[in-house]
């Protein structure tokens, strides 16, 4: 089957990032496109053109994206976005990675999910390297004793930390911060880097990046 037009050049949009990353990172980075609010053509025309792994903000939209799609093979779906703890069961079904663990409570409703439903995604816990009250994740601070009760409790994997730095302030430090955070409590994982500096996330040691706009192309608008 021909190429789309669209796949043409989504195709384009993932070649030119996936070779900055390998220009900027000496280690592997896996490309999260974030399909969140993208219509379904576009969703189309990305999996056209080869892309496996998926970013989605909230459990309900998700669903709508991908419950009908989720025998792709080797289709991979990550929950970026806030998880209401009543959600948890549904995320645990149909997400392979969570990374927006941010509280006991979550912990404790996925841990339930898991056991119940015996399938275990892959966690990320996010901290909040900026301390915005208005803003999700665990403080730098308190990211030891989060990490303590996964491990303790959660029957999967903990893989790593993701960050959403201040929309204000230099990305770099708090990519410094997340790295050093994950050092300390034997976590390889990173996951940071969006459209806007998904290179400095790289050079920073991401392993993963949550890439939108540079990958899908701006939203419509009108």
């Amino acid at each position: 089957m021909s190429s789309t037009p669209l796949s043409d050049t989504i195709a384009g949009h993932r070649a030119t990032i996936q070779a900055a990353l390998d220009k900027s990172a000496s280690q592997p980075v896996e490309l999260i496109a974030v399909s969140k609010r993208q219509p379904d053509e576009r969703i189309e025309a990305a999996l056209d053109c080869g892309h496996r792994v998926f970013g989605e903000n909230r459990v309900q939209e998700a669903h709508e994206h991908w419950t009908h799609r989720r025998e792709i093979n080797g289709l991979k779906l990550h929950l970026i976005g806030p998880l209401q703890s009543n959600k948890s069961e549904d995320a645990v079904a149909l997400f392979d990675v969570i990374q927006t663990v941010d509280r006991p409570k979550i912990v404790r409703t996925l841990t339930e999910a898991a056991n119940k439903l015996q399938k275990f995604p892959e966690l990320f816990i996010q901290v909040n390297t900026g301390e915005e009250p208005q803003k999700s994740g665990v403080l730098p601070g308190n990211t030891e004793e989060l990490v303590d009760l996964v491990r303790q409790t959660y029957p999967g994997h903990l893989a790593g930390l993701m960050c959403i730095p201040p929309a204000e302030e230099p990305a770099g430090p708090h990519f410094a911060l997340l790295a050093r955070l994950a050092g300390e409590n034997g976590l390889s994982a990173l996951s940071m880097g969006m459209s806007a500096d998904y290179e400095l996330g790289a050079r920073f040691g991401a392993t993963h990046v949550r890439v939108g706009s540079a990958f899908f192309g701006a939203r419509e608008t009108g």
